[in-house]
Parts: structure tokens; sequence; C-alpha cells
């Protein structure tokens, strides 16, 4: 018998393409309906037709405190009660931007000066490579397989056929010509980023690189990898561009660069991107970086962006007040709960036989069926993703709400208690079981 959530995904169809406005909420991969959720509080969610659910995609990243924290939610409904938007600068955009670039900080480095304030993520990482090329006045860039930068068409580019061929468009929609701007060169090959240089060198603006992967599953970063992308970048006159949209002040208070200098890895970024937990659940996105890089950006300099929204008062109060209350205690326990997780995780597949690795980075981690951690997105694709499908379905079965993927991370928050996490580890043998028997 249908159920509320049944009927909003047929009538969704009817009205959006595929019935959602992001692709991955159609359960695309482990099939089935998607769960609409009508209400969020601390670990849990709620779906349309009354289920509860313990949450384990934390709106994929921002509820870094749990869902509707009591303070943030306060700030907003303060900051709505002013006004919704002004299209005009206020004092919460000042107070923010100094947040990110107080906490963006460590062993004795400072990367960002100044801060833009944008609305989502694509549009930070757009806004990056525009300025990048606009400082460098060159245009190529490098990226990664695997790696995820948003939507803009230049990011969307596919691996040509050799290590230092130009991009093929790896979606309809977007021009070859502006593909071919782009060298797409495997994750964690450091050789594949020299022979793009040593071919392009003087006509690459920027290298992006997510701080940690987390669009392929997640994949810890080679050590010493970011460090050397910034030497090569800088020692041919580009820049590097560090994607921390995911990762910033979810894995670390300053994000993961932060957390590997602090692992003695001391570089320095020429750009990096923010969203998701800058925002607290409100969209509001960011990049930050030294002052003689970002005043290229109008009405200083000569890169043009703007946005009728960027600074939204809204999304600035959430952000302050989630950055605010993002103390180490939070980690210290969003940490906590991940290891107990990773661990009743490990042990319910390993009870089964089912072969699995789970990749960490700070807090954030995700699983692989797979007898190796992926170093890559080709190594990432060989893994048994089919035991996922009867894995996910099991865990909502038995209230546990999983991201739909095999390649996204798993979020957990502070508000992630010993009940919430206690249901976890309940749900977690059965779900093994249906991997091992899939």
């Amino acid at each position: 018998m249908a159920d509320r959530n049944d009927e909003l995904f047929a009538h969704a169809r009817d009205v959006i393409p595929g019935g959602v406005n992001s692709p991955v909420r159609a359960y695309g991969s482990v099939g089935g309906t998607p769960r609409f959720l009508a209400s969020a509080r601390g670990a849990y969610v709620t779906d349309a037709a009354g289920r509860e659910y313990v949450d384990l995609v934390a709106s994929w990243g921002p509820a870094l405190l749990g869902h509707a924290h009591p303070d943030v939610v306060a700030a907003v409904q303060d900051a709505a009660a002013r006004g919704l938007s002004f299209g005009a600068p206020t004092e919460g955009e000042v107070r923010l931007a100094q947040l990110v670039a107080d906490r963006v900080q460590a062993g004795g480095l400072k990367p960002v000066e100044e801060v833009r304030l944008v609305s989502t993520g694509t549009e930070a990482t757009m806004t990056a490579i525009r300025l990048a090329r606009g400082v460098t006045g060159r245009d190529l860039l490098v990226k990664f397989d695997g790696n995820y930068h948003g939507h803009s068409d230049g990011l969307l580019a596919a691996a040509g056929s050799g290590v230092a061929t130009l991009a093929l468009p790896g979606t309809a929609g977007v021009p070859a010509g502006v593909a071919a701007e782009t060298f797409v060169v495997p994750y964690g090959d450091l050789d594949a980023v020299r022979a793009a240089f040593a071919a392009h060198g003087e006509r690459i603006a920027a290298i992006i690189v997510e701080a940690a992967p987390a669009n392929m599953g997640v994949v810890e970063p080679p050590a010493g990898f970011n460090r050397t992308l910034a030497e090569i970048a800088h020692a041919a006159g580009a820049l590097l561009i560090l994607d921390e949209v995911l990762t910033g002040f979810r894995v670390h208070p300053a994000g993961m660069w932060g957390l590997q200098v602090e692992a003695g890895e001391d570089y320095e970024p020429d750009i990096i991107t923010f969203g998701k937990v800058i925002g607290g659940g409100m969209p509001l996105a960011a990049l930050g970086g030294k002052r003689a890089v970002m005043e290229y950006l109008a009405p200083v300099g000569p890169v043009y962006q703007a946005g009728t929204l960027s600074g939204n008062p809204l999304s600035v109060a959430a952000g302050i007040a989630t950055l605010e209350l993002a103390t180490p205690e939070v980690y210290a326990a969003v940490d906590a709960a991940a290891t107990t997780v990773i661990d009743a995780l490990s042990s319910a597949l390993t009870a089964e036989g089912v072969a699995h690795t789970i990749p960490r980075v700070g807090t954030l981690f995700g699983l692989a069926f797979l007898d190796r951690k992926p170093v890559s997105y080709e190594e990432a694709k060989t893994q048994d993703a089919f035991r996922f499908t009867p894995f996910f379905h099991s865990m909502l079965a038995s209230g546990v709400n999983l991201p739909p993927s095999i390649f996204e991370a798993w979020f957990l928050t502070a508000a992630h208690d010993a009940e919430a996490l206690a249901r976890i580890a309940d749900a977690l043998p059965a779900a093994a079981k249906a991997a091992a028997a899939a």
C-alpha cells in the first residue's frame, strides 16, 4: 500500500524533473522511493509518513551541531524578524568573514585574509576559478578524476585520452570548448600533474582539488599530496584552489587544511572555498585567500562577481551561530561518535565475512566494499557496490537514514548521543547480513 512518500514522489515527478531538485535524492543508485522529510531535530529526521530515523546525512554535512539546534534557529528567527533580504551590506557579513579568517590558521600560517560570501558551493568554486584566471592571465585548469566541485560547466569535464590531454564534456549541455580548458588527471598521481605542467605550464591558471575527496567515497589524501600540488603550481606561476566546501569546519576547526598543517604539512593554498557548515544549514558559501589575490575581485579589481542574495542576513546569522558554537568540545564529541559507528560497522561486516574498508579523515568517513582503502576513483569503482543497495534498505527499514549512494560520506553530529548510536549499532547486524547475501 502506498504511503505518503510514494504519493509525494508520484506528484513530484509530474512537476519536478525526476521528482527531485538534486539528483542523488532520487535514490537512483539504491532504488525505491525517496523519503520526503518533514522535520528534523538533533540526530533524528522524520519523514512525511511520520517515521523517525537516526540521521547519518546531516543535510550532507552542514548540521555539525545537530538538526535545528535551538541557538541557530533562534539566530535565524531574530534575523528574519528584521528583514529577509536587503541587497545591501550588513554588519553580520563582516562578523562572519572575520570568524572565518580567524579560524583558518595553523602552524603560524594564515592563508585567509579576506572572504567573499556567495550562496552555494558551486558558486564558490566557479568564482575561485574565474579569480585564478584573472590573477594569472591564464585559461587552463587542472582537476582530478572523481573530485566534485559543483556543477559549473568547466568542472563537469571528463578525462581525455591521455595524461596531458585536455578534457571532454562530462555531461550533456557542456560545450566541448569549455571542457577543453580543463585537464582531468587521476587523483593522487603527481606524475600526471607534472606532465600536464610540462606540456602546458605557461597556460595553466590553477590546480583545483578537494582537500580530502568525499565524492568518490571518502579517500584519504596521500601524505604530502596537497603540499606538493602547491609546490608544483607555485613553481609554474599558477595557483592552488583548495576545495573545502565539504570538509571546511567539518573535519577540524580549521578544516582539512588545518588538520594537515597540524600533522606537519606546512603549505598555503591561494584560494580556499567553503560551504555546508559555514552556513549552518542555510544557503551560504564563500571563498577566501590572501588580500593580494582576493582584491582582484570587483569592486576593487577586474574580476567580476555579484549576487543579489550573497551574504543573505538569515544565512549569515545561521553561519555565525554555528561557527561560534563549534567548539573543540563539539569536534571531540563528533570524533568520538564517528569512532563508535566505525567500530560497530566494521564489526558487523567482519562477522558476516564481507570485505570492506572504512576510510576516514578527521570526523568524516565512508564505507567501501573493498578489501583495501581506495586511493583513486578508478579503484573506488572496482568495489562490490551492489552490496550497498540491500545494506542501505535494511538500515532504512531499521530506522537509520544513510546517504543513498556508496560514493557518499557519512556524517555524524554533536547531537548523536548514546541512544542514537545504540540504534545505529542495533541496525548494523541485519544490514551486514543483507550485504553478505547480495
